[in-house]
Order: C-alpha cells, then structure tokens, then sequence
C-alpha cells in the first residue's frame, strides 16, 4: 500500500495558442481527478505564467482554488538559449532535425547560449522574477542535467519534507523540470529519460513507499488514445514541417 501519492502535470499550450485547448484541459482534467477524488493540500508550480496558469485551471476545475501556490524558478522549463523564441520546426529546417534533438534532447549538451545582443536577453536579464537571482545562478543556455541540477535541490529541501509530513502535493512544471523528478524518483539512466515524452495537462499520479521510491509505474490518469496522441504530439516537436 502506498504511504504517499503525488500527482504531477505539464503545463498546458502556452498562452498565444487557441482558447480552446484550455477549455479541454479544464474539462478533462476536472473530469480525471474528480473521478478519481483528489483532494490537495499544498502546490507547487515554476513563475512562468503556462505552469502557473495550468495550475490555475487545475484548481479551480477540482473547487481547491484556495490552496497554497509556491512559485520558484527552480521549476522553470530549461533554457533554451539561443533558441529562445525561435519555431522549432524551422529551427529545425535550418540547423537540421537530428541537431536540434541534440540540443533538445540530449542529457548534458546545451544549446547555444543566449548573448547580449539576443531580443530577449535584456527581457530575460532584467525581469523582475529574477531580481534575486546572482548571475551565477541565471543561466545564458542549460542542458537537461544543468536544469536537474537546479530543480532537484528544490525537491529535495522544500517538497520532499512535505511529503513526508503526509501533505498531499501537486506539481504543476515543465517537461524537463519534470523529467528531472522522474528521472530522480525512478532511477532512470539518461538514455532513458532523453527518450521520455511527458503528455501535456494529463495529471500523472506516483504511489510511493515511506522511503519515496515508487511502488508502482507512473499512471496516467487518462484514456489510453489520449495519452498516447499527447506523448506523439510531444514527441513531433522539433521536427521540420514538410
């Protein structure tokens, strides 16, 4: 039986594509987590408004909008440095598609980094949401271990302790944040989580023991069909468009 369950989620579609995916998450998620009767007593999301605006939508679709929210920049997606604010697929098309799944994809190669000159340097630099953050610890490109590597002191100082205090969390974050947790719950290799395509607003539910080892696979609570389409459509980014 196991002593705790955490339920994760990947944000929805960013914030400029059509109102209506948000309207399907929100029924979705609200049909999946009150079918399965969750209840939550603490939250955690990054400071990008996709997380926290899933997190919303979340909330609110399960009548818990009054629980407490922790931001942290720990849990923001990687950064993709000079690849900020670039379509994938047509960074695609000029760099090729097996050098941006290298970029994406791969363990500890990051992109190229993001230089002053970038259109988003002095916006990213210069946010407020980053005020208290040294130079050190704001990043000009990350890698999946450098984002494991700043999400995972987080998980294991803020949330793990409530956890084992028996509170019931819920993690709204980023594919890689998120793989980061996996990858750390699971043990997996990092051939393994290269490869590990997390579903868009499909909550994933972890049972684990008292040591906070999974006793069970990660379940998705959603149709199989869904699931599936979701991790594909995942999968596909990055890909020139023919």
């Amino acid at each position: 039986m196991a002593a705790y369950k955490l339920v994760l989620i990947r944000h929805g579609e960013s914030c400029y594509i059509y109102i209506y995916i948000y309207i399907y998450i929100y029924i979705y998620i609200y049909n999946k987590l009150e079918y399965f009767r969750f209840e939550f007593d603490i939250c955690y999301t990054s400071v990008l408004k996709r997380a926290i605006r899933t997190l919303w939508i979340v909330l609110d679709s399960i009548d818990q909008m009054w629980l407490p929210v922790h931001r942290t920049w720990r849990l923001n997606e990687r950064h993709y440095g000079g690849l900020t604010g670039l379509n994938k697929a047509e960074t695609a098309a000029k760099h090729g598609e097996a050098q941006v799944k290298i970029w994406r994809r791969s363990y500890d190669i990051p992109p190229p980094s993001m230089d002053a000159d970038h259109d988003f340097y002095s916006i990213i630099s210069k946010d407020r949401r980053y005020a208290d953050l040294t130079k050190d610890q704001l990043p000009s490109c990350e890698s999946l271990k450098d984002t494991i590597a700043r999400a995972l002191p987080f998980w294991n100082e803020e949330i793990v302790p409530q956890i084992k205090e028996g509170k019931r969390v819920l993690i709204a974050a980023h594919g890689n944040s998120l793989r980061g947790i996996v990858k750390h719950l699971e043990g997996m290799s990092e051939e393994a989580i290269m490869e590990l395509n997390l579903p868009t607003g499909i909550p994933i539910l972890y049972e684990l023991d008292k040591n906070l080892k999974p006793i069970k696979p990660m379940q998705f609570l959603g149709d199989e069909e869904t699931v599936r389409k979701a991790m594909e459509a995942v999968a596909a980014q990055g890909k020139a468009k023919k």
